[in-house]
């Protein structure tokens, strides 16, 4: 098979390409780095020397294609489906590309930050910082209940790239930080995404890794 993407089903950043590719039918193989078990680590950083993922492996176009939104990009150019990822309207893709970045920078991040902040070892934790990455996730919350109080999906009736980056970033933050009754249409949202054939299969696919998860509820 042409196409092979490097990922391990926890990992947030993993599921953005992963919903992209499940939304169009695209065929792929699945492979999942073990950064704990050294010949895994050996053979992805061979690939990926800086260690990230998701990584996609185009064997047909010979392209190795890191990070979760260009490898979108790279799949909506070289591999497009009935689902039209990025707008062909140059403003409308602009502003899909801002949405992506915001689920990204202003969600993804301060949850990443507190969730690894309960990984470090004793004594070596930063609660200050964790504050502040709530305090973020409270102010991201606000703009998207604004946004999402007429809106199906990110950018209106059609889903787009936006919400694959809106999927993981909200349902992590969930958990770290939950919507509450204040945020009722990021949580509407968030539902409509978990509901989303996509979505659900990703969900589905990591279930069998969420212990390893330090905010795991059951």
């Amino acid at each position: 098979m042409s196409l092979a993407m490097h990922l391990h089903p926890l990992a947030s950043f993993c599921w953005k390409p992963l919903i992209a590719l499940y939304e169009n039918g695209t065929p792929f193989t699945s492979v999942v780095v073990d950064l704990g078990n050294e010949q895994s680590r050996a053979a992805f950083l061979k690939l990926s020397p800086a260690g990230k993922m998701p990584v996609l492996r185009d064997e047909t176009l010979d392209r190795t294609v890191p990070e979760s939104t260009i490898v979108i990009e790279y799949l909506n150019a070289n591999y497009p489906g009935p689902v039209e990822l990025i707008p062909a309207d140059i403003d409308l893709a602009r502003q899909t590309r801002l949405a992506d970045r915001f689920y990204d920078f202003y969600v993804q991040h301060p949850m990443q930050k507190i969730v690894g902040d309960r990984l470090r070892p004793e004594g070596k934790t930063d609660p200050f910082g964790v504050e502040e990455a709530r305090a973020q996730l409270r102010s991201a919350y606000a703009i998207i209940e604004q946004d999402m109080q007429s809106r199906t999906w990110a950018m209106g009736e059609a889903f787009t790239m936006a919400d694959c980056a809106a999927a993981p970033a909200l349902f992590y933050a969930n958990k770290v930080e939950p919507f509450g009754d204040k945020y009722s249409a990021v949580r509407r949202y968030h539902d409509r995404l978990l509901q989303r054939p996509s979505v659900a299969r990703v969900i589905e696919e990591a279930q069998p890794y969420f212990k390893l998860f330090p905010y795991n509820n059951g």
